[in-house]
């Protein structure tokens, strides 16, 4: 099901359709956070992308919570965007022999990810909260918080602990 095919009539199918592809993009990102973690050496990126992997799972947990308040079984449905997001990521970290290049890459990948799904969750926020869907707007928020605060902890990786400049040098 497309964005804009005929199985989206209404608002409620558009924010259905939205929490089915953040489902599935979070289950994506479980997928292929430990490759990156393992790609990793600087010491706080690895660390910051272990424990956003540990808080990815927390998110998929209260998705869950949201499709049952829906009434809806969990499921997520294909995301073009995700998808690419990650192979090219994939292809970015598999052409770099410089670690120190290598993990400015992954500082790079994992922030249009995190841009992708801060996206997603605000827009999300917005259309359950025209809704009246309150009780699942906090778990939302909850998620789009902590994808802020990934984003803000890769800044800090990227300019404060050395990342960026040890790849330009």
């Amino acid at each position: 099901m497309g964005l804009f095919t005929k199985d989206i009539q209404t608002m409620d199918d558009m924010l259905l359709h939205g929490l089915r592809d953040i489902y599935y993009a979070e289950q994506q990102i479980i997928k292929a956070l430990p490759t990156m973690i393992e790609q990793a050496t600087n010491r706080d990126l690895s660390q910051g992308l272990k424990a956003h992997l540990e808080e990815t799972h927390k998110q998929i947990e209260r998705l869950d919570q949201a499709f049952k308040k829906l009434g809806e079984t969990p499921s997520g449905t294909d995301c073009p965007a995700i998808d690419g997001l990650i192979k090219e990521a994939n292809a970015t970290s598999s052409e770099i022999a410089d670690k120190s290049v290598l993990d400015a890459a992954i500082v790079a990948n994992a922030q249009a990810v995190e841009h992708y799904e801060i996206a997603r969750y605000g827009t999300l926020i917005a259309w359950a909260e025209e809704l009246g869907h309150d009780d699942i707007v906090r778990f939302l928020t909850t998620n789009l918080n902590e994808e802020k605060a990934a984003n803000t902890k890769l800044n800090t990786v990227a300019l404060r602990k050395g990342v960026n400049r040890k790849a330009a040098s």
